[in-house]
């Protein structure tokens, strides 16, 4: 009975979304008014985010952003914390992902691997494409080794916030999974006798989670699909881009994180070697150009141009753009881990951490250096575009590549947007389950395809800056409430690898 009433409800709404593109009179006007609105929003919240905080910086007082400085911070804080359990514990995740520790019998959802790529789903797609193309077309490709040190520590971060996610994760009224920071955030602090803090902060990240969910994971996917569609067929309408995007997501949301992480866990892997293929067939048929191409990475991270704002400015653009691509230090992904099957909430946190490798490391990297070595980077015309520089890269290795990037881009869109749909379910279920039941879930996947439509007709910039702010709004409570209580995460996880070390740990297969 729910699903159908879910289904009618996406029907309406489908309904609505046909009727509103067939008579809207005046599109263009529609659209600045939306724009104004994000544009608005955007200028004033950001001054809070990016709020000047003085440093010491090589015998002189500067300023860094406040984000800048609580992103650094915990990255640091808990690779030293752990004693780089990011390293010691990388062979591993691999084991653990292969499901050689997986049990059958443990409570939960999804499996190791499905909550991995379920997670990766809303990372690895049109960040890695779009993102970084957009950091490199503002930071100069500088910017990539502050992405690459960002992602690096960034581990320590994603094991953090998975672990605590199992750690404290609940059953909501319908017997499923419900975890993540808004719930560790509020146990936490009401285990040790501050119940109202938590709870403001567990509030305060569901909230931002939602607006996260709606700017990153949706309508920045919806505006990048529409752009590499519009770059190969111009006569495109954004409208029926968004309507189609709408009713191909929300017939996965009916079913939840079962239906999600079944979806992903085929889609996720199949592009990644996809997208991964065509680049390293750009790469290597420019294989002497590699060397150069990293010479210049480590060159303008520390020394570059003053056309891309000195050193912060790269830095700065680093960060926003690792932490947009593999959501390190957001907790977002704990979400998804929170539901998978394990008695060891350690080591979920251990599958956690591979992730930025993956997104990071991997993909980015190759994305970048396609997009180096073709010198797609120096185009005026795409170089703030985002996906049509990666596009003009892709044209370099034949005139229908761009053709084989649009289905890539599709589906990882696609895979991000139905990803964050969960997420931002969670904290719907979290901040509302008590007071309006299912009904909460309903009003929010109604609002969630709705809002999906929006995207093709928003502008980059504000796209970009309103998902940007949220994506790093969520960094405030939770990078603080985990560092509070790091005492409880580095004895669970000391206790995990003396048990492991010992070879006390079950294997499976």
């Amino acid at each position: 009975m729910i699903k159908l009433a879910s289904t009618r409800v996406l029907l309406a709404l489908f309904s609505a979304l046909t009727s509103l593109s067939v008579f809207a009179q005046d599109e263009l006007k529609l659209q600045e008014q939306v724009n104004k609105i994000f544009g608005t929003f955007n200028e004033h919240y950001e001054k809070f985010l990016f709020f000047p905080v003085p440093v010491f910086y090589w015998g002189e007082v500067i300023t860094m952003p406040l984000i800048l400085l609580v992103m650094v911070f915990g990255g640091l804080f808990f690779t030293i914390r752990l004693g780089f359990i990011n390293v010691r514990l990388f062979k591993h995740s691999i084991d653990v992902i292969r499901g050689k520790y997986d049990n059958p019998e443990d409570e939960g959802d999804i499996t190791h691997f499905q909550a991995l790529t379920s997670a990766l789903s809303a990372t690895v797609g049109l960040g890695n494409i779009a993102g970084v193309a957009l950091a490199i077309g503002r930071g100069g490709p500088g910017v990539i080794f502050w992405i690459w040190i960002i992602a690096f520590f960034g581990m320590s971060l994603k094991f953090a916030s998975s672990t605590f996610a199992q750690l404290y994760k609940q059953k909501t009224m319908k017997g499923d999974i419900l975890g993540g920071p808004m719930v560790y955030l509020s146990e936490m602090f009401k285990n040790h006798n501050w119940p109202m803090l938590g709870k403001i902060m567990g509030c305060f990240y569901a909230v931002m989670t939602i607006g996260a969910s709606l700017g990153g994971g949706n309508l920045f996917q919806a505006n990048q699909t529409y752009k590499i569609i519009a770059n190969q067929h111009p006569d495109a309408n954004p409208w029926i881009v968004g309507i189609v995007l709408a009713f191909l997501a929300g017939a996965v949301l009916i079913g939840g994180i079962k239906k999600i992480g079944s979806v992903t866990s085929k889609l996720v892997p199949f592009m990644c070697v996809f997208y991964v293929l065509s680049c390293l067939a750009i790469i290597f048929s420019n294989a002497s150009m590699i060397p150069d191409m990293f010479v210049q990475i480590f060159k303008e991270a520390f020394n570059p141009d003053a056309a891309f704002g000195g050193f912060f400015a790269v830095m700065l653009t680093g960060v926003q753009r690792a932490s947009f691509s593999n959501e390190a230090g957001l907790g977002s992904s704990a979400i998804a881990h929170a539901a998978a099957k394990t008695k060891e909430p350690v080591r979920e946190g251990v599958v956690a951490m591979i992730g930025p490798v993956i997104d990071t490391h991997v993909v980015c990297t190759i994305t970048a250096l396609t997009l180096l070595i073709t010198g797609a980077y120096k185009d005026p015309e795409v170089a703030k575009q985002g996906v049509e520089m990666t596009a003009l890269a892709f044209s370099h290795l034949g005139s229908w590549m761009p053709y084989f990037l649009l289905v890539a881009i599709c589906v990882f869109a696609y895979s991000t947007v139905i990803s964050w749909s969960y997420y931002g379910e969670r904290a719907t279920v979290y901040l509302f389950e008590k007071r309006l039941g299912y009904n909460a879930v309903r009003f929010y996947r109604f609002a969630y395809v709705f809002i999906i439509i929006l995207g093709p007709v928003l502008s980059i910039g504000n796209v970009l800056g309103f998902a940007d702010l949220m994506l790093l709004s969520i960094a405030f409570p939770n990078i603080i409430g985990m560092v509070c209580f790091s005492g409880i995460l580095k004895a669970k996880a000391q206790d995990y690898l003396d048990r492991f070390k010992s070879g006390q740990m079950k294997e499976y297969f």
